[in-house]
């Protein structure tokens, strides 16, 4: 079994041991009311990928079980404790790159197996106030910039500091620092770095206007320092600040989304540039179907494009995953998708037209499918597929990946 090196920081490793031992004592104090009003959960989660790419003479295979244990406390006081373990195994077959296995002769599933601590908090909670201090999920603006990359088996979880407050009737402020990134490549570092280390600061402000519209602001200030076992692509050029407003609401039936941001390098980056993003997207009822469409762009400046090495990243721009990392010439995603129901099953079926920003180029379409039955309240059975056909074979292969993901939730 591979655990995770001693990255946790000092007040993470006194939470977690601190809700244990009050949870364990029963002395009819604090301890045991977080222990009787308390819950444990298991989830378990089976996935079998396949990756067919370009230029390699095998597909990828991974079959592979995430086992999340979690434990929350009860709430005294305003107070709340939850501590979370993964542990990703190999379920038989393993022909995969897993960006730490060095098996560099199969297309990338990064899947590291290993067990780590997901996460590790205290929280105090009001009516118009949530302060969380250690290990925990951030996710804001749907995941676009700041995120946790629920898809991947280990998820991306914040050594951090947040504060939640409904400042007004109608105003949320949403405020971060974090001191240590937890990656997806963990829990031992491997072709990337398991962990980023800095000092990053998330601020979100929403602001609820009349008839259900909401306008927003937010600044992401991500700080990477370097490491020596790393490249500066890989550590200190991610670092970057960037500066945006959003809009939500709906007009006659059509709900309306809308982002306009700009990003520049920050910190130790040895890169020098300031990129802007935009997205306009609308979803209606069309029938028994749903109807999204969408633009996004992610432009670039000086050969460096617009950066979200945060985010959610499969939700976007396309479930191949071929542009995670943006084009030093940008990109634009002109998307469509539709949602339905048929007997027990949820459908999804999503197109995408990516092309470069600033070159204009076309890069390829991409063919998203999914089919999705909840079979109960603990089980949920779900298969999908994508196939990315490129136009631009030299930089992104033609890509075709398919799965089958089972999750039991207990």
């Amino acid at each position: 079994m591979t655990l995770a090196a001693p990255r946790l920081s000092l007040r993470c490793y006194a939470i977690a041991l601190g809700f244990l031992a009050g949870a364990a004592r029963g002395d009819g104090g604090v301890g045991e009311s977080f222990l009787s009003e308390g819950s444990i959960a298991l989830d378990l989660r089976y996935r079998y990928e396949t990756v067919d790419e370009e230029g390699f003479d095998e597909a990828a295979k991974a079959s592979l079980l995430r086992t999340r244990l979690s434990l929350s406390s009860g709430r005294v006081g305003g107070v709340s404790a939850h501590f979370e373990i993964d542990d990703i195994r190999s379920m038989g077959v393993e022909d995969y790159n897993s960006t730490e296995n060095g098996k560099i002769q199969y297309p990338t599933i990064a899947d590291p197996e290993g067990t780590e601590v997901n996460e590790a908090w205290f929280r105090y909670s009001n009516d118009d106030l949530d302060a969380t201090l250690g290990r925990q999920r951030i996710l804001l603006d749907g995941g676009r910039f700041v995120g946790v990359k629920p898809w991947r088996q280990n998820e991306q979880t914040y050594d951090a500091a947040r504060l939640q407050w409904n400042a007004a009737s109608d105003l949320v402020i949403d405020a971060s620092y974090v001191t240590q990134i937890n990656r997806v490549f963990g829990p031992v570092d491997g072709s990337n770095p398991a962990d980023w280390y800095g000092d990053s600061a998330f601020l979100r402000m929403s602001y609820e206007l009349e008839g259900g519209h909401t306008l927003a602001g937010f600044a992401y200030l991500l700080d990477v320092q370097g490491q020596s076992d790393f490249s500066a692509a890989k550590t200190v050029n991610n670092s970057s600040n960037t500066f945006g407003i959003a809009y939500s609401g709906e007009f006659s039936g059509v709900e309306v989304l809308a982002r306009l941001a700009t990003q520049e390098n920050a910190g130790d980056s040895e890169l020098v540039y300031r990129a802007p993003y935009y997205l306009v997207e609308m979803a209606a009822p069309l029938g028994s179907l749903r109807l999204n469409v969408a633009y996004e762009v992610l432009a670039a400046d000086n050969g460096v494009g617009f950066a979200t090495p945060l985010a959610n990243g499969h939700k976007h721009q396309g479930w191949a995953d071929k542009f995670l990392s943006t084009p030093g010439d940008g990109i634009k995603d002109a998307w469509v998708s539709l949602d339905g129901k048929l007997g027990p099953l949820a459908l999804t079926a999503r197109y995408h037209d990516f092309s470069a920003e600033s070159s204009r180029g076309s890069l390829g379409t991409e063919i998203d499918l999914q089919a999705q039955w909840v079979i109960n309240e603990w089980f949920t059975a779900t298969a999908k597929a994508a196939v990315f056909d490129t136009d631009a074979p030299d930089r992104y292969p033609d890509t075709t990946k398919a799965w089958l993901v089972l999750q039991l939730h207990l």
